[in-house]
This record gives structure tokens, sequence and C-alpha cells, in this order.
């Protein structure tokens, strides 16, 4: 086994230079925090445009708008890449109601789980049963569950410091739910809210009914923590209450929509390729500001910093705008079947898809060489507390660009509050604080600057 280093001599060779380094990583930083555009990018997507839902109007003029803002910057090429995208719609307000008794019921809060069909029009009322897992689902059989409408209480780990190990530890319920719970004959399947924090907020998010059938599906539905814990607290009381609950969505056919892809072309190493984005597409319960127009903000900003510090890259660095990852990830699978049609060479990707809050540092999927190169890095940032370089995980949608020898990389901004806001009312952009988001820029420019300077070691057999 050889390793062989892109682009300048072996590391091990040639060592690096700090104090160059970290003078450009400052002046990154210094531009970022007293010149930076990526708040104002993100206010108007968040507040001209809105919710971004695939598909829709508002994700075609955030097409339009985050096009124009490249257009406005030093790119070499800017363009569209067309991609088919599902196109779900969500109808009018969702309604439901737990009846104790005949015409004594309380309100709660629902919405509609992405993807799901609509309840018959004049609703569902049925006997609920409760369950924390998919497991426990299987357990009751037809004879607990048919007739019946499942509600998944299965709270995400409060323990858990990685919030996001938290989320994947409970979206089972939400994503497969209602494919499994129809199986067993029931009507309908609702969710508890994927949040640590108990509010009045429904979480939506997106569900997949596999293979079955049309007519098969069943509706689904997230209820607020608050409402959740009102449900099971009743049922404890009275397991024959009655659940109500109304919705219209539907799925209609695919339709065009577009990636958006900004290009600096490389000095040195053209053919080598670093990518940096977010996903363009939101949920459209808020304005989709941390997720994540904060990483497509960010991810325009983390090449404009390098420019303006008058560092020309050696490598062609490519931001990547992608559309449909709420819903699918068609863009990223779209863009990742581009690049293997024309043989493209993707050294490093890198995505922002976790907040805008105060960043903490990064991940990585990559061999054990690059990532002891890369915590070596890790001194630079430590000035500005950027300095958590872990290995796992990066983002969804430079997965599909993995091939054995590409780094892979995410910004990690702290997580304690993501889950309050994601794929709920409040993601808005009142939530964002300006001097965080241009701190997670910065940070994405520095890492940037370095893979582009030093490049990555491939590793060939021969």
């Amino acid at each position: 086994m050889k390793y062989w280093v892109l682009g300048l001599l072996l590391w091990t060779a040639c060592g690096w230079s700090q104090g160059d380094d970290q003078k450009q990583i400052d002046a990154i930083f210094e531009e970022s925090l007293t010149a930076g555009k990526s708040y104002d990018w993100l206010n108007y997507l968040s507040n001209r445009i809105g919710g971004r839902l695939s598909g829709s109007i508002q994700a075609e003029q955030a097409v339009k708008y985050t096009k124009n803002q490249m257009d406005s910057l030093d790119f070499d090429r800017i363009w569209l890449q067309p991609v088919m995208v599902p196109k779900w719609v969500r109808g009018t307000p969702e309604f439901a109601y737990i009846e104790s008794k005949p015409g004594i019921t309380n309100n709660v809060p629902i919405t509609a789980l992405g993807g799901s069909v609509a309840t018959p029009a004049g609703g569902i009322k049925a006997r609920v049963v409760e369950v924390k897992s998919l497991e426990e689902l299987s357990s009751l059989g037809r004879d607990g569950i048919a007739g019946k409408i499942v509600f998944f209480n299965q709270p995400m780990q409060p323990g858990l410091i990685n919030t996001f190990e938290a989320y994947s530890g409970a979206v089972e319920q939400r994503y497969k739910g209602a494919m499994e719970a129809a199986q067993y004959g029931a009507v309908g399947v609702i969710v508890r809210s994927l949040t640590l924090r108990l509010d009045d907020l429904p979480h939506t998010g997106f569900m997949t009914y596999g293979d079955l059938p049309v007519e098969q599906r069943i509706p689904a539905a997230a209820i607020s923590t608050n409402g959740a814990e009102l449900l099971s607290t009743t049922l404890k009381l009275d397991p024959n209450i009655r659940f109500y609950f109304k919705q219209s969505c539907k799925s209609l056919s695919d339709v065009e929509s577009n990636n958006v892809i900004g290009e600096i072309r490389g000095s040195t190493y053209p053919d080598e390729i670093l990518l940096v984005g977010g996903h363009l597409d939101s949920w459209d319960l808020g304005d989709g500001a941390h997720d994540d127009g904060a990483g497509c903000s960010q991810s325009i900003e983390a090449v404009r910093l390098l420019l303006a510090t008058g560092y020309r890259p050696k490598r062609t660095i490519r931001v990547v705008l992608f559309m449909s990852e709420e819903i699918g990830l068609a863009g990223a699978k779209k863009y990742a079947e581009e690049a293997k049609r024309k043989g493209e060479n993707h050294i490093f990707a890198l995505e922002s898809d976790a907040g805008g809050f105060t960043p903490r540092g990064f991940s990585f999927d990559c061999s054990s060489e690059n990532l002891d190169r890369i915590l070596s890095w890790k001194p630079l940032f430590e000035p500005y507390l950027v300095h958590r370089f872990v290995s796992g995980g990066s983002g969804a949608d430079i997965g599909p660009l993995k091939d054995g020898n590409i780094v892979l990389g995410g910004l990690r901004p702290d997580s304690q509050r993501y889950f309050d806001h994601h794929h709920a009312e409040n993601d808005t952009f009142e939530h964002i604080n300006r001097r965080e988001l241009e701190l997670g820029a910065a940070a994405m420019s520095g890492l940037l600057y370095l893979i582009d300077k030093y490049g990555i070691v491939i590793n060939s057999k021969g």
C-alpha cells in the first residue's frame, strides 16, 4: 500500500507552515466577523422567501435568489443542475382532539408528516394504542392494533449529550411507523415530535410507506410533546378514549427543480474538486433558517471569505446548494450521478446542515491517514474554540459521493438547541445569532483553505 499526496510534496517531508496558516485563518475570521454577508443573505432567504418545501414556488424563488448572489461574486462559473423532485402539499391546517367522553374534548397540536396521505374528508376517530417502539408494535400484532390509531410515544433520550444521537435513536418511529402499523390494520398513526423540549409545537419530518400499495396507506401526523404527554396520561386513566384528527395533505407528480452550483476554478490542480454546501429546500412550518438556510448562506460565504482575503484556490472549489434533501435526497443523488458520469474527481466535501449555532468543530468520514493530518490542524482553530475534530459522520447530501478516497466533513455546531427548532414552526430567522452564524462560515472557510493548500492522502495499491 502506498499513500500518494495530491498536489504538494509528502506531508511528512515538507511539514506545514503554521505561522502562515494561522495568519490566513485569522484573516478569514476577521473578514467574516466584521464584513460578513451570511447573515444578510439568510435574512432575505428566510424573511423574503420563507419556507421552501420541495417543488414549491418558494423553493424556485430560492434557486433564483442564491444564483443571483453567486452571480454578484467572483465565481468563475455558476449554473443550475436540473433535477426532478417530489412535490407534497400540506393543504388546509391539520386539526386534532382527544375525546374523553362524547362531547368532552381537548384540542392538541398536530402536523402532517411529509409524504403522508390525507385522512378521509371527515377525519378519523378511533381508539388509541400507545407503543414505544416498532418492536412493541410487532408484539401486539393485528389483534391489538386493527381498527385503532397507533400512538408512537418514544421520546428522544435526554441523557445523551449528542442530541443528534438522541434523534437517531427515536426517528425510526416517525420514518417507518405508518408503514409498519398499516400492515397490522391500523387506521392512522400519531408520532411524538422529535424534540427534547416540552412545548406545543409539532415537528414534522419525512416518512415512508415503502412498497405498501396506495390503497393500504394510512395517514400519519406528529403531535407536540405537550400533546403527547397529555395523550399518554389520558390513556393511562382511560384506555377507551378516542382520538380524532383531520389532514388534507397529498403527493403530486414530481416536478423539475435545480441544484444551484457555483465554481472557482483551481489555479494548479483544477481537476481536483472541493465541495462545500447545504440544502436549499426546507419544511414549510417555519422559514427554514436553521435547517438549512444557515448552511446555504455559510457555504457561499465560506468561498467569498477566501477570495476577500486574497487567497486564490489551487484546487477547484464548488458551492452546491442541494434541492429536496428533506424529501428523498433527490438533489444529492442527481449531483453524485452526474459527477460519476463525467468522471469528476471530488477529493473533499463539506456540509453544513446542523443549524447556525456556535460552531464547536467538525466531524469526518475518511481514512485514518487523512484524519491524522486533519487533527494536526486543530491548534489553528483553538483561538476560535472550534477545535473539536472527531471521526464519524458528515452530511446527508454529500454521502452519495463516498467512494473510499474522498474526505467527507460536517460542520458541528453546538447541538443543544437545534432540536428545539428542527422541522417546527419556530425554525425562523429570529432564532439566528449573527455572530454564531459568521463564526461557522469562517470555520468552514478555514478548513477549505487547509484542504486546498495541502490536499488529501489517496490510498492506492501498487
